[in-house]
This record gives structure tokens, sequence and C-alpha cells, in this order.
């Protein structure tokens, strides 16, 4: 099988190694090229977008951050592109996903599943759509919540807490924005814009809850 991730970073470069050993054809895109030696490494396809990588893919698997250019970026039109029968995997952002169209999808065979542990809004609406599409396998975002990880979030909070009260420079890959400017691992991952829209769904769900 061909599988590919869609963002190679920290998380998604851990993912393909993680599918190495399972002898299938790997795929993936990133605004940034992995080195030369990774890509031999792996034995890695490279894809300039999206588009080009899903067209190929039997497996497709999201590890890219939310951002105005991966906002919805699973749409009607690109899935349309995926392989009749794919797979799409989303354990980055839910809304990296149009909810309707993964849902439509799924109804009419283009795709053959869908999982994640990502919602937008979280926690989801009793209607939202995700519930009840078939060939789901959707759960709570709470998978990585192990013990471990646990403490490593709080060390790092810990860490960014000390370097601001001392004047520190804060490490490049805890670093998301500086002085109102997109900075250290956010320049790198991320383009600056807004994607909070449609948060009166979230409120839509408090209002169901009373």
């Amino acid at each position: 099988m061909d599988v590919g991730t869609v963002g190679a970073g920290r998380i998604g470069t851990a993912v393909l190694r993680r599918l190495k050993p399972f002898d299938v054809k790997l795929h993936y895109t990133d605004r940034h090229r992995l080195p030369d030696a990774v890509e031999r490494e792996l034995t890695l396809t490279f894809h300039p977008d999206a588009l080009a990588l899903v067209s190929v893919c039997d497996v497709v698997t999201i590890n890219a951050p939310l951002h105005p250019g991966t906002e919805h970026m699973f749409n009607d039109s690109l899935i349309s592109k995926m392989k009749r029968g794919a797979y799409l995997v989303n354990t980055a952002r839910g809304k990296i996903c149009e909810a309707d169209a993964v849902a439509r999808a799924l109804e009419s065979g283009q795709l053959a599943g869908y999982a994640g542990d990502v919602w937008f809004p979280q926690p989801p609406p009793r209607d939202h759509p995700w519930r009840t599409m078939p060939h789901h396998g959707m759960t709570p975002h709470v998978s990585g919540t192990s013990l471990s990880a646990q403490a490593r979030y709080a060390a790092g909070v810990r860490e960014i807490l000390e370097c601001w009260l001392q004047g520190r420079p804060i490490r490049e890959e805890y670093l998301i924005v500086d002085r109102g400017r997109l900075a250290g691992s956010g320049a790198h991952s991320y383009t600056a814009g807004d994607t909070t829209s449609g948060s009166d769904q979230a409120r839509r769900f408090r209002d169901q809850s009373k």
C-alpha cells in the first residue's frame, strides 16, 4: 500500500518512522523538504503539495498544524482527488477537514473510512455529522494524554515560564509568537492569519446541553 502524511515535522516524521517496518510505500508533503539522508533512510517520496500526494495514496494521515494554509484543506474538491476507497486519518486538528465533506465522502464510498481524535468544535455538538457518519473510528481527544506526556507538558510549561520571568530566550521549538509575530517553530510551521471562525458551533453545543 501507499501511505502518505500531510505534514512531516516532528510528529509527521515520527509517524513515517513507525510505518517503515510495515513495508509500505511512504509519501509525504510539507512546506519544508526533509534532508536527503532522511528521505533515503525511510525510502520516502516527496510531493510538492497535498493534491499530488492524495492522488497516489491508499491511506492519508494528517500531521499538520491548523493555520490559514491548512484550514478546511480536506474539502469536497481535495477529497474527490483521492483514490476511491482510500482511508483518511486525522489526529492533527479537526478543522483541517470540512466536516460535511468527510461525511459525504463516506456515504458515497469515495472514502472507505475516516478516523481521528480531533473535532471542531471540541466538544462536538450532539448533531455533529462525525458522530453518525458511516465507517468512522472517532474517539475523544485524549489518546495522547498519558502520564509521561503530562509530565513533558508540565516540564515544558515550567521552562517557558522560567525563561520569561528570568528574561532568558525561549527555546526555538517552544516559541510560536514573539512581539506579535510568528517566531521559532511558529514561523517554521504556520502562516499568519485567523482560523477561529465557527465558534458559534461551540455555543450551540452549550445551549443544547442546558
